[in-house]
């Protein structure tokens, strides 16, 4: 057994824990916070036996897409934060961050 941990853009998750239900796998939803864009995220909890980790997989590659989006830059430490003039970048958002980690022991009371 595998505990998949995917980590996904809030706008994918609602489409993708619906994608995962249909197909009969049960997910554990968390509201999380990314490090990089502090935007909030969703990271998905998905217990499976080791033969359906590459169809989760799959479902979660077709349903979390990439697409760009434009971010400000935070200002400089330590610099004059009057004359910066923050200029917005183009950054690569979506996908999906998925850890695969074996399960010892699984219960359910």
């Amino acid at each position: 057994m595998k505990l998949l941990i995917a980590v996904v853009q809030d706008k994918d998750s609602n489409r993708l824990v619906d994608a995962l239900g249909e197909e009969n796998f049960k997910t554990t939803k968390l509201a999380t916070t990314g490090g990089f864009l502090k935007e909030g995220n969703t990271t998905l909890m998905i217990g499976c036996e080791d033969e359906y980790v590459d169809e989760a997989l799959d479902i979660i590659k077709d349903n979390c897409s990439h697409r760009e989006q434009m971010v400000a830059p935070i200002s400089p430490m330590g610099g004059n934060a009057d004359s910066y003039i923050p200029k917005p970048v183009k950054v690569e958002v979506g996908g999906a961050t998925v850890f695969i980690l074996p399960i010892e022991s699984f219960f359910q009371f």
